[in-house]
């Protein structure tokens, strides 16, 4: 089935209802990414890609102007549109033009998720700084616990990550830098970036760069590696209770739970819609329902087909059963 462009609406923990777009295509790799993270919810990287130079089958900012115009017009309700998908969107070197052919269709605010990954470079940090909100990853303040986490491209420098973060906070104005720090434990007891040391370590890291604001969480979703766990709730609240006491309340978010606020969707393909969305993120019966807001018994028929045809499967995970795109 093929893969488009603008996907969702997804129901985001973060970002409430967000419409997504992928800015690399996926015809040869369902993950285009330059890490291959131990907790990623699509799994492992094939082959990693070292820079934006690598990139094959980038989307054109032409390509995501005449998706969006034909996707957006259906739904209404949105909170976001949200770079992100099956790919490291800063990648994509045209980010920055797509960005702003967005902001041309659309007044709804315009944010990239981003793995931090080419922070180091000018015309990445250029192109990010046309959002209005950058969700940045940063797991670690230790470089030997981020390459655990990570496993990333060798070229790919680890205190050039740190610096350009720092660079692109100072952009400001009414532009926003948020670091995303997700927060895991190993079923093995392995310590991996949830301890004391690890927490103060952070804290020192995120003082340095000086973001917006700061999202703790943990994951939610089938990691890539079955031994990653997510931190309990409550060591997720001693984690967030230690960050404000050093950043403050207002810079401090905790992500538990989305929100629930629908947006109205015209669906043409709602088999093409649901596939797009399992291609980006694993999703459970009631996940997928709610983020393109259809009902229960349409969604069944056209899950049980693509379920038929093996384009999608059923994985478990915590006592929960996610469908995720093959």
């Amino acid at each position: 089935m093929k893969s488009r462009i603008v996907y969702g609406p997804i129901l985001s923990r973060r970002l409430g209802r967000s419409l997504g777009i992928d800015v690399i295509k996926n015809t040869v790799s369902k993950k285009n990414c330059n890490y291959d993270c131990i907790y990623c919810q699509l799994g492992h990287v094939e082959l990693k890609l070292g820079s934006p130079e690598d990139v094959k089958e980038a989307v054109t900012p032409k390509e995501v102007s005449e998706s969006f115009e034909k996707f957006y017009k259906d739904v209404e309700g949105l909170d976001y549109i949200t770079f992100s998908g099956t790919c490291e969107p800063s990648l994509n070197l045209s980010l920055g033009e797509m960005i702003q052919s967005i902001r041309e269709i659309s007044g709804v605010p315009v944010c990239v998720i981003t793995n931090s990954s080419l922070m180091g470079r000018e015309d990445v940090r250029k192109n990010l700084s046309q959002a209005d909100l950058v969700v940045a990853t940063l797991v670690s303040g230790i470089e030997k616990t981020w390459r655990k986490i990570h496993r990333p491209a060798p070229c790919i420098n680890f205190q050039e990550i740190i610096e350009g973060l720092r660079e692109l906070a100072k952009a400001g104005d009414e532009k926003k830098l948020a670091l995303e720090v997700m927060f895991l434990e190993s079923e093995t007891g392995e310590p991996l970036n949830s301890t004391d040391e690890e927490v103060e370590s952070l804290i020192k890291t995120i003082r340095y760069i000086c973001p917006d604001e700061i999202e703790v969480l943990t994951i939610s979703r089938p990691p890539a590696e079955k031994w990653v766990n997510p931190v309990s709730e409550e060591r997720l609240r001693k984690i967030a209770d230690r960050f404000i006491s050093e950043f403050g309340a207002e810079k401090v978010r905790l992500v538990l739970k989305g929100k629930k606020k629908k947006a109205k969707v015209l669906h043409r393909d709602l088999e093409e819609e649901v596939y797009a969305l399992l291609l980006r993120r694993p999703c459970t019966f009631e996940q997928t329902w709610q983020g393109l807001n259809t009902d229960p018994e349409s969604l069944r028929p056209a899950l049980e087909k693509l379920l038929d045809e093996g384009k999608i499967e059923e994985i478990g995970s915590k006592n929960r059963e996610y469908y995720r795109a093959k």
